[in-house]
């Protein structure tokens, strides 16, 4: 059994879906993870917006356009008859009951079961649409089995229980579709898993089950070894361990949120990037195999903010570095990088909506200086430190770029640099040549 898993834009339309059901069905027996429609999902928040300020007439106008739009998918789809009534049916059953949010008053928990029904929509779409076809397609309500716990993470337990009960409730079904990103809290309201959204559902999922395989299909050929917006020439990475693959969706590579493929690491099961627009190319494969000795990718985040607390008090003084982090942890503010000297640290951090009482605050302890519009650069490999040259290629590619941090050791798979954001360019393309150019 393999988990796939398609984002809002791979059935963002009615011919996209079509595409993604002649996907799905080249093989019998597995799970399909789905997103909402691409656009729902900001239809859905404009519209609770609307019902937060109680401004209705809006609220019924968006409501009405996104629900002509699912009519117009309805007759993409569908040919009239049973299943093009039931669609409508169905569809306006649940604009229905967003018209009934606007008799009550509207909480956080009405907007998270408002936001749910675009999931519930595409799903529920998806297969009828596929039964209409003669498959045999068993749609299985993720809030049935996706819940969190006290803590507000995924309780693996409870999702491995239950789902697995799903799936023998239905034996032999062609497909499995199921939604990504919704789930039950602790208390069993509706909510979203947030971090790594769909994605993250099809992870645990995989890992419930030890699939074969999980499978993540975007409009994106996998991730490539430096950014193809700035770098011509770049290549799509074939294979990555999951360190690697973490490292490069942190630090900038959008198509897989770090988070989301913990749960497969764990379990073993690999993880493969697929591209709905070229569904023949192999993808980029993440598992726990190393490949020593190799350098993978590049790649970069922006918006950074790097924070220099100077205090000749910090030399041999114990509990100054816990004092400095107590700060940040009582803003709730994650810090990137650190690098630290006998008389001051430097940090990074990319929120900087407390940055002023962060800074405030650590006036207690030294002068601070703050340095915004940086990026940090990182190189993504095979970086253990017995490796002999890694390090000095990357350095020799920075050799003519004023780098603000350095940052290596603290992991296995990278190196990073803080710089300019106007220098990230010239970075990039450096990195490529010198350390890619040979392959």
């Amino acid at each position: 059994m393999k988990v796939l898993k398609f984002g809002g834009t791979s059935v963002g339309s009615a011919m996209r879906m079509k595409d993604v059901a002649a996907l799905i069905t080249r093989e019998k027996g597995n799970v399909v993870v789905l997103s909402a429609m691409s656009g729902t999902t900001n239809s859905l928040l404009e519209i609770a917006s609307y019902l937060r300020k109680d401004n209705l007439d809006s609220a019924a106008d968006a409501a009405m356009r996104l629900e002509n739009k699912y009519l117009g998918h309805i007759r993409e789809l569908f040919p009239e008859g049973k299943t093009a009534d039931e669609a409508r049916n169905y569809v306006g059953s649940v604009f229905a009951f967003i018209e009934g949010l606007a008799k009550e008053a509207f909480t956080d928990a009405s907007e998270k079961e408002l936001v749910a029904r675009g999931e519930m929509l595409s799903t529920w779409m998806m297969n009828a649409y596929l039964c209409g076809r003669g498959v045999k397609s068993v749609l299985l309500p993720a809030l049935d089995f996706m819940k969190k716990d006290a803590q507000g993470e995924p309780d693996f337990a409870y999702i491995k229980e239950h789902f697995s009960k799903a799936l023998k409730e239905h034996p032999g079904a062609d497909v499995y579709i199921t939604q990504g990103f919704i789930c039950r809290d602790a208390q069993g309201e509706v909510d979203n898993l947030k971090r790594g959204g769909s994605d993250y559902t099809a992870s645990l999922l995989g890992a419930a089950v030890l699939a074969d395989e999980i499978q993540i299909w975007t409009d994106i050929d996998g991730m490539h070894n430096n950014d193809p917006r700035v770098v011509p020439g770049t290549r799509p990475v074939r294979h990555l361990h999951f360190e690697e693959a973490a490292e490069l969706g942190y630090f900038g590579a959008k198509i897989l949120h770090p988070t989301c493929i913990q749960p497969a690491k764990f379990a073993g099961v690999p993880v493969r990037l697929l591209n709905t627009m070229d569904p023949s190319a192999p993808g980029t494969v993440i598992n726990n195999i190393p490949d020593p000795g190799s350098i993978k990718a590049v790649a970069a985040k922006d918006n950074i903010t790097a924070i220099k607390i100077k205090s000749s008090r910090m030399l041999l003084a114990h509990g100054f570095l816990r004092k400095v982090f107590e700060i940040f942890e009582s803003y709730r503010t994650s810090i990137d990088m650190i690098c630290t000297s006998e008389v001051g640290v430097s940090m990074t951090i990319d929120d900087t909506s407390n940055l002023s009482g962060i800074v405030s605050d650590l006036h207690r302890y030294g002068s601070v200086s703050v340095d915004t519009g940086m990026c940090i650069v990182c190189v993504v490999g095979d970086m253990d430190w017995e490796n002999v040259g890694f390090e000095s290629r990357a350095m020799d590619a920075m050799r003519d770029i004023p780098v603000r941090m350095v940052s290596y050791g603290g992991s296995n798979y990278n190196i990073s640099f803080l710089i300019r954001e106007e220098d990230k360019e010239k970075a990039l393309k450096s990195l490529s040549e010198k350390l890619f150019s040979n392959d």
